[in-house]
């Protein structure tokens, strides 16, 4: 495998991740841009994602997001979708400035988190050829409304309150667990389904650590990346969808999906939210390398 580590700058911090090559010798070959999703890094299944698709003569970079993995970026553990979009757009100024891809042909991938991602920097860089959004995260504020019940969205919002204020007093922010510990310390994620997939040896590398910033789920809750999706066209969008996604929710993506112009294609994998990571991995990774082919090396 033709992977070398890299690095490159976003606003004062260093991103980290690799820069894969594919196995023909292709003189500067398109390429695609990718990361992972809330609270992940790249040793998280990405790889897989990327070598498939750097079978097919493509290159891919792969990076982790500030607060994350191998990059810098303090505090640890914090997620700003925001950020991480801008994020996003310096990867792709870096592939464009480097002599052994093609810069004029770049595509982006995300899941999870990041797919909401992609459908922003695809609707508003004009450097982006085409998108594959998988799994998207579409509304911050209808999954909140849905996943937290009734009696317990008081006591969160109090949560966040004072979190935001003795941050604000200058303490460092509070963070809590992605899936509940061992020794019964609360999660983010407490579904049967989360937990077993997030309790995976393969899910639990040395770089990932089971923590998250209190404040990037506020964050989280107000993101809105669905509103996007207008504006992607005339620029081709591919959606992986999984068809009892019970964190980004299915019908909103589907809903979404309905929203997109064309030119677009909808997957629908059988499955929960973390089926495309292994039990659909075949499909959700052969779909989007056949739709960055098409797209960006014909």
């Amino acid at each position: 495998m033709n992977r070398q580590d890299i690095s490159f700058d976003a606003e004062g911090t260093t991103l980290r991740g690799w820069l894969y090559h594919p196995p023909t010798k292709i003189q500067r070959p398109p390429v695609v841009v990718m990361t992972h999703g809330f609270a992940a890094v790249k040793e998280q299944y990405l790889e897989r994602f990327a070598e498939r698709f750097t079978d097919a003569g493509l290159a891919v970079l792969l990076y982790d997001h500030r607060n994350f993995g191998a990059s810098d970026g303090t505090p640890r553990n914090d997620i700003d979708p925001w950020q991480q979009i801008r994020d996003y757009q310096h990867a792709i100024s870096f592939v464009r400035q480097r002599d052994d891809v093609d810069g004029d042909r770049v595509g982006i991938w995300g899941t999870s988190f990041s797919g909401g991602h992609v459908l922003v920097v695809g609707a508003i860089d004009p450097r982006v050829i085409c998108v594959v959004s998988q799994i998207p995260t579409i509304s911050g504020y209808a999954s909140y409304q849905r996943r937290i019940s009734p009696d317990r969205i008081q006591q969160m919002n109090e949560m966040l309150i004072a979190d935001r204020e003795r941050v604000f007093a200058g303490a460092a922010p509070e963070a809590r667990n992605v899936i509940p510990n061992e020794d019964g310390q609360p999660g983010v994620y407490t579904s049967p389904a989360a937990v077993s997939f997030l309790s995976k040896p393969a899910s639990r590398p040395e770089t990932w650590d089971n923590m998250v910033t209190i404040r990037s789920m506020e964050r989280a809750r107000d993101y809105e990346p669905a509103i996007y999706v207008e504006r992607i066209s005339p620029k081709p969008l591919l959606m992986v969808v999984a068809d009892q996604d019970t964190v980004t929710l299915t019908d909103l993506a589907l809903q979404t999906y309905n929203n997109a112009l064309e030119p677009k294609k909808l997957v629908l994998i059988p499955g929960e939210h973390w089926a495309p990571y292994i039990d659909q991995f075949e499909q959700a990774s052969i779909t989007a390398r056949e739709w960055f082919v098409e797209h960006l090396m014909t």
